[in-house]
């Protein structure tokens, strides 16, 4: 625990406008980050940012001043991601968003291939896809999203195994990477 978090926190709980506008500054760019890349829709993460910091102003007072900050809010991120997932009902994309989707370069294969892999982890499920995002995007330790996901770092561990091992599966059904089982037990020659 941060004293500077506790001091924040308790600014916030008096009602210091100054102290919730710098908690809200201090975190929504991790938060809006997280959102979009569980949810794969700008709005929608605008959306979920703005309702997880309703929720953090709401249960501040429940806060464990013993454990970190960061991790707390970045549960209630993952925890409205999962019930946004949840609700959200299929649907097609506006035309209007297509202009957010850049040209695409036809000689450069790695933007297909990235574009290939956020596709495969858009299709994880939530749990899978909230650890996968924290260690690999957001560089967060084990330790760390298990205090996010609130699971054992083993169950951490295991999830993201696991969700390598899906988006591998997909990439390899996609025709993006080669699957290991087809190779030639010995170099061509040459």
């Amino acid at each position: 625990m941060s004293a500077d978090d506790a001091s924040l926190v308790k600014r916030c709980l008096a009602g210091q406008t100054e102290a919730m506008r710098s908690l809200i500054e201090r975190f929504e760019g991790d938060v809006f980050g997280l959102s979009y890349r569980m949810l794969h829709h700008r709005q929608d993460a605008e959306d979920v940012t703005q309702e997880v910091f309703i929720r953090v102003f709401r249960s501040l007072h429940r806060w464990d001043a013993s454990r970190p900050l960061k991790p707390w809010i970045m549960g209630i991120t993952v925890n409205r991601c999962r019930t946004w997932l949840a609700q959200r009902v299929r649907r097609p994309e506006p035309i209007d968003y297509a202009h957010d989707t850049p040209a695409r370069d036809e000689r450069d294969d790695s933007r297909e291939l990235v574009a290939e892999i956020h596709a495969a982890v858009g299709e994880l499920r939530p749990d899978f896809r909230a650890v996968f995002i924290l260690f690999h995007e957001q560089g967060r330790s084990y330790e760390e999203i298990a205090l996010v996901v609130e699971r054992p770092v083993g169950t951490v561990k295991t999830w993201l195994h696991r969700a390598r091992q899906e988006v591998l599966d997909q990439l390899q059904r996609r025709g993006m990477v080669a699957d290991p089982s087809n190779l030639p037990m010995t170099p061509p020659s040459t």
